[in-house]
């Protein structure tokens, strides 16, 4: 089984999905010591384990707490650690009847709420009905019926709502079709408990028992830590293409409409790009002259991934009796347009570059974010004098470890740039070892609440070192951990991810729980909301190392000290003051900038809005709004770059009077 060192993040492009060990329940133990056996804190099955399965089954099937009622889930909320212990035994020794009757359970508050479900359809079909409300979710199970069945109006309701707002749904016709697409999302999520194909029809023996298997390791590993995951063959091959940038499809990307299933995009460069023919929001109703149109959209899915060439018959809704047929063959097909994004603006004689990263991404063709970078910055140099760079990190929310260290080493000389703390307490230092620095002035890296694990390795390592400025809002996500995974690996027996240590940076601080702080806060779109580690459900705790400024080698096999020794020690990344020095006055310039930007006034009033709105458990009815600029925090992130460039050749107090004096 490869294994790889992963920061990971957490629409299908239609490939040939190669799968892993269909499970059975015996495989179930053999996972689980997998698990056990890498995590960084819990090392053997436990009740408190126990407890949150038993919690976390409940909560993956029913997170609206729509379908059950307090007393039913109450034997599993509140399970005393007698009862605990019991299961544990009970896993032990392959006996996972405990499982089975909590899927049970669960199969008799699906059949329930399907019989209701007809009645509400029923009414809402003929009723029409104007609800929205973003605020979902109840605190607290139902305790009756009554309020059960409320409930499940308002969630159907508030799908219509949602609809209403996508397309036209004026008539009964229109509002049958919204309610038979609900019917299919959710009628997918519970066949998976009452063993249901979507015919609704029983599922062999072995397909019953992989997906049993599933729900019991998926529950397990979510009760380990916050980011370990078990994952189906689908979930993989999906994260796979993320963090590789590359499948191989005929690049359609694909959602379930009220009218069918329908074109959401098409991949950039992709054999559905270039033929042409098919458009956005064209309506696929016939796969290799086959209809699809009463066909469930896994099954569609599954259509599409049997050969390397499909033909696709499609129409479009304003010509709907006209079947247009497109032959695509699959191919390897690169995701640029997830890719480094980079862009510049003028200033004084030179350029500030724009370098968007949305993750931290490598493939075995050769791509990866580094690289990416590199060419970036070599030709943002060809298009002027480069005066200074924004690194923005607001919707990075990770990726891989060893492309963190390599993005971070482009800004420094050699030097430690993140420490791997192990379960086994073993400490590995991850170091830049290349020594070139590919830009050396004013740099700022842009962050958010959603800016997550890899992107907090670059922006605390930068922020340490003294060679940039973190921008943003006050913290970032806050995830330090650091997980194994075999997605990437196609041939692994089971694909899953697993927390195997938590990464600290050069100061020995790690971003777990309080993420990276600010130097200067410029708000972004997410402040308003509670994102963060601290938010999920078990997370790691927040601790320290020693700080590793100077590097004493110590996990260095004695061969290669002398070496390290020679070309590595000499050239370390000293830590710098300079922007630190010269902070009260690009805070102080920064937040009078803010302060009198009537677009920017106007962008918080509107986040304000929705904080006190969700304090005090209100609709949120607040307008997005034209603030004048496509990216108020991009545009302040760049008037930043400018008085950092100002500052680095000009006397200091002089520059502070000068920008003062500006406004």
């Amino acid at each position: 089984m490869k294994k790889n060192i992963i920061i990971i993040v957490s629409c299908l492009f239609f490939t040939q999905i190669l799968f892993a060990k269909e499970l059975k329940v015996s495989d179930v133990n053999k996972v689980m010591k997998i698990f056990l056996e890498y995590h960084v804190e819990n090392k053997e099955l436990t009740s408190e384990i126990v407890q949150r399965m038993s919690k976390l089954y409940i909560q993956r099937f029913d997170s609206e707490k729509i379908y059950f009622l307090a007393k039913e889930i109450r034997p599993y909320y509140e399970m005393n650690s007698n009862d605990a212990k019991k299961i544990v035994n009970n896993i032990k020794k392959g006996d996972f009847s405990d499982f089975q009757k909590l899927n049970n359970v669960i199969q008799k508050a699906i059949k329930r709420s399907r019989l209701w479900r007809v009645e509400l359809e029923n009414s809402l079909i003929i009723n029409d009905v104007d609800f929205s409300n973003d605020l979902r979710g109840d605190k607290h199970y139902a305790f009756n019926e009554k309020e059960l069945k409320n409930r499940q109006l308002k969630n159907m309701k508030r799908f219509l709502s949602f609809h209403k707002k996508r397309t036209v749904v004026d008539n009964q016709d229109k509002r049958r079709k919204v309610f038979a697409l609900y019917e299919r999302r959710v009628n997918s999520i519970e066949n998976n408990y009452l063993f249901l194909n979507s015919e609704q029809k029983a599922l062999p023996l072995n397909v019953k028992e992989n997906i049993f298997s599933q729900n019991i390791l998926k529950s397990f590993s979510k009760s380990l830590d916050a980011h370990s995951s078990f994952f189906s063959d689908e979930e993989a091959y999906e994260m796979r293409s993320i963090l590789e940038k590359q499948f191989e499809g005929i690049g359609v990307v694909l959602s379930e409409s009220i009218d069918g299933v329908q074109i959401t995009s098409l991949v950039e460069g992709s054999p559905a790009e270039k033929c042409q023919m098919i458009e956005v929001n064209d309506i696929i109703v016939e796969i290799d002259g086959q209809s699809i149109r009463e066909m469930a959209f896994e099954k569609v899915l599954q259509m599409m991934q049997k050969s390397n060439k499909i033909t696709l018959g499609l129409i479009n809704l304003q010509n709907a009796d006209n079947i247009k047929r497109v032959s695509l063959k699959k191919k390897p097909i690169q995701m640029d347009s997830d890719r480094l994004q980079y862009s510049y603006e003028s200033f004084g004689d030179g350029i500030i570059g724009k370098l968007v990263l949305t993750s931290f991404y490598e493939n075995s063709k050769g791509v990866s974010s580094e690289k990416d970078i590199k060419d970036a910055v070599a030709y943002l140099k060809k298009q002027g004098n480069l005066k200074g760079i924004v690194l923005d990190l607001r919707n990075n929310t990770g990726g891989f470890l060893t492309q963190a260290i390599k993005v971070t080493g482009l800004f420094m000389s050699h030097g430690v740039v993140a420490i791997a703390k192990y379960s086994n307490k073993e400490i590995s230092y991850l170091r830049n070892l290349d020594g070139r620095i590919f830009f050396k002035g004013p740099l700022v890296v842009l962050t958010s609440k959603f800016s997550a694990s890899a992107s907090e390795i670059v922006a605390q390592a930068l922020q340490d070192y003294g060679l940039a400025l973190v921008v943003g809002d006050e913290r970032t996500f806050g995830k330090g951990s650091i997980q194994l995974q075999t997605v990437t690996d196609k041939d692994s027996t089971y694909f899953f991810k697993v927390t195997i240590g938590k990464y600290y940076t050069v100061s020995g601080k790690t971003t777990q729980i309080n993420g990276v702080q600010a130097d200067i806060v410029v708000p972004s779109e997410y402040s308003p909301y509670k994102l963060g580690e601290k938010y999920l459900e078990y997370p790691l705790s927040n601790d320290s190392l020693r700080p590793a400024f100077v590097d004493n080698l110590s996990d260095i096999d004695k061969s290669l000290k002398i070496k390290f020794q020679k070309y590595y020690l000499p050239y370390q990344q000293k830590k710098v003051n300079s922007w630190q020095n010269y902070l009260p006055v690009l805070r102080k310039n920064s937040y009078y900038r803010q302060a009198h930007n009537k677009d920017m006034q106007s962008f918080v009033d509107r986040i304000n809005s929705i904080r006190s709105n969700i304090s005090n458990k209100q609709k949120n009815n607040v307008q997005k709004k034209n603030y004048g600029c496509e990216d108020l925090q991009m545009q302040e992130a760049v008037n930043i770059i400018r008085d950092m460039c100002i500052l680095q050749t000009k006397d200091k107090q002089f520059i502070e009077n000068r920008l003062s004096s500006n406004f």
